[in-house]
């Protein structure tokens, strides 16, 4: 019987021990924000790297992607914080 694994692009095995969680919702975000700012400046780095314009638009839609994550976490961490501040 095949079993299906997920690989890493290393061609590692994906584990759960990659995901950052530390159980604190507000910290959580945090990181998941910081997480979408480091992959929008590797894109733009890339971006930069390249006189390719079919590459250029590749790299801008998946930066754009990474732009409208991180806003959708930051409107997730104002609503996690309302609420938090409503319980107290």
């Amino acid at each position: 019987m095949y079993i299906y694994r997920h690989l890493l692009a290393q061609a590692n095995p994906w584990t759960a021990a990659y995901i950052q969680a530390k159980g604190d919702v507000i910290a959580d975000l945090h990181e998941d924000l910081a997480a979408e700012q480091k992959a929008r400046a590797t894109y733009e780095w890339l971006i930069n790297l390249t006189d390719e314009p079919q590459i250029k638009e590749i790299l801008k839609f998946l930066r754009e992607r990474e732009v409208v994550h991180y806003q959708r976490f930051g409107e997730c961490l104002e609503h996690v914080q309302d609420v938090v501040c409503i319980k107290k």
